[in-house]
């Protein structure tokens, strides 16, 4: 999460005492052991509601950055508490044998969820730090979740709109990003962009936050906003990241929006023709044994 940059000289800080480092590192593993996994800009943006640190840069480089890293290297808090999906390993999967794929098969075996829905659902996220965050909400509902990682590429785009013409029904897309000039200016081209390369499909396109209404409601922190920014001009007020929403609060807009799109009884029979086929994976593996 983004700290407020001061545009004045900042005045050197009296270091702090053992005892309030300690005090900082007991306030994030409190929030990392109630809600993570979280991002280290959500964490930054919790402590500065706490009043634990100051809403500035170098706070969050030189002490929270500083002080996680420590943490997770003495096995204080564990890595997979922080959400990082900026690295990421390409390996084809390779099993060892035909009974261990089909083990792997029968215990991950999933249907797709949509297949039988009316809808079809996408959630798009401006920030790739907050995907770890996201993700075992939307994999719970097979759902993709659409990382830009601010404007996103034409090739992309175009990707993603042949997709949703496959899918031969309403698409539901749910937008979650930065209030700031450009924040709010990428789900704009995002949507004119889909339309322009997939013209008949029926597209719902909703921006989800950040939005003002949840900055009040949920007293996030703002920022100032960039005055670099080249589409500054004409947007008022202070800048607000889509980090700054606790990570509660994110994962349940995201379960609201898709949940709306489930219909409870083809979700049953779903779930019971799935349940089926993962014993009839497990009856050939059985089968595999006895001959073996």
């Amino acid at each position: 999460m983004i700290a407020t940059y001061q545009s004045r000289p900042i005045k050197r800080r009296k270091r702090r005492t053992k005892g309030e480092i300690d005090s900082i590192c007991e306030s994030m593993h409190g929030l990392l052991a109630e809600e993570h996994p979280m991002s280290v800009r959500q964490i930054f943006y919790r402590l500065v509601g706490m009043g634990v640190v100051d809403k500035t840069e170098p706070e969050y480089k030189n002490t929270v950055i500083r002080l996680l890293g420590s943490m997770r290297r003495s096995g204080e808090i564990p890595f997979a508490w922080l959400a990082d999906a900026t690295r990421w390993q390409r390996k084809p999967q390779t099993p060892s044998s035909l009974e261990r794929m089909l083990e792997n098969t029968a215990e991950f075996y999933r249907r797709s969820v949509w297949d039988n829905q009316d809808a079809y659902v996408e959630v798009w996220l401006e920030k790739e730090a907050l995907a770890g965050v996201l993700y075992d909400v939307t994999a719970k509902w097979d759902v993709p979740l659409m990382v830009t990682r601010g404007y996103p590429s034409i090739s992309y785009l175009h990707t993603a709109a042949e997709a949703m013409q496959w899918e031969e029904k309403p698409c539901y897309l749910y937008y979650l990003g930065d209030h700031d000039p450009s924040g709010v200016d990428i789900p704009r081209k995002v949507e004119v962009d889909l339309r322009e390369f997939a013209p008949e499909v029926d597209l719902h396109f909703e921006r989800v936050a950040v939005n003002l209404e949840q900055v009040e409601k949920w007293g996030l922190q703002t920022r100032p906003t960039k005055k670099t920014d080249s589409r500054s001009k004409g947007f008022e007020g202070e800048s607000i990241e889509v980090d700054a929403i606790p990570p509660a609060q994110l994962r349940e807009l995201v379960v609201d929006c898709i949940e709306q799109h489930i219909d409870p009884d083809a979700l049953r029979q779903m779930r019971r023709v799935e349940a089926a086929e993962r014993e009839t994976l497990q009856g050939i593996i059985r089968g595999l044994e006895e001959l073996g």
